[in-house]
């Protein structure tokens, strides 16, 4: 079995690019325009990655959905939790060993801040998948100068904005020892004061909803450090 990868990317992702299995969530223009750097195999549609998108933006209408759909973008409902349907078509691209690509902030991010507290999405999809996909996490910065939310009477432009300069800064690939995690979560559960019994058990090494908790939150952790420090490097470089 292909062994899976992630991508992330600024306020809002992760993503991988060897070993494919991405996870990813397009805001604005931020997806399709920071593949487009010199040397990257934009034309080969079956290494391409496959993206978490918000179904209420890129899904409003058949046309919308037909051509988001060839774009390989997987619907996401905003706020139907991390086991909604759609959820286990991710972990079936992962499965497969595909390229997976998510922004892991969840929502458009474009003023100078710390990277938030980041959703458990892609934290559920690292400890649920088959196989534990490779985590590359990747920030960029200076897209929010291409499409502005309040460039003129607090609107967005109608095109995107010309040079402009962009830095993608690329991270040391992350691999998570999920054995470890998931004892430790089962250990420091027991001590929890959560008594919520809304989740399913997460099979085979039976994670109840307060051990889930404890695991996504420390791999989410894990992620948003990586991305403070990379992003750093990136505001230096811009």
């Amino acid at each position: 079995m292909p062994r899976p990868s992630f991508t992330l990317s600024d306020p809002a992702l992760l993503a991988s690019l060897s070993s494919p299995s991405a996870i990813t969530c397009p805001r604005q223009l931020d997806d399709p325009i920071m593949w487009g750097f010199k040397g990257f195999p934009i034309t080969d549609a079956r290494i391409g990655r496959w993206v978490l998108a918000a179904e209420d933006i890129c899904f409003k209408n058949t046309v919308l959905s037909y051509f988001f759909r060839l774009g390989k973008c997987i619907p996401i409902t905003r706020g139907g939790g991390i086991y909604q349907e759609h959820m286990n078509e991710a972990l079936d691209r992962l499965r497969d060993g595909a390229w997976l690509h998510t922004f892991p902030e969840g929502k458009v991010c474009q003023e100078e801040a710390p990277i938030r507290r980041l959703k458990w999405g892609t934290a559920s999809l690292i400890a649920r998948a088959p196989v534990t996909p490779i985590v590359l996490p990747i920030v960029h910065h200076g897209l929010q100068k291409v499409m502005p939310e309040n460039y003129m009477f607090g609107r967005r432009p109608l095109l995107p904005l010309w040079n402009r300069n962009i830095n993608t800064v690329i991270g040391e690939p992350i691999e998570f020892d999920l054995p470890k995690l998931k004892q430790t979560a089962l250990y420091r559960s027991k001590d929890s004061s959560h008594s919520g019994a809304r989740w399913p058990i997460l099979k085979p090494c039976g994670l109840d909803e307060a051990a889930q908790r404890w695991l996504y939150t420390s791999i989410s952790e894990r992620i948003r450090t990586v991305m403070e420090r990379l992003q750093s490097l990136g505001k230096l470089k811009c």
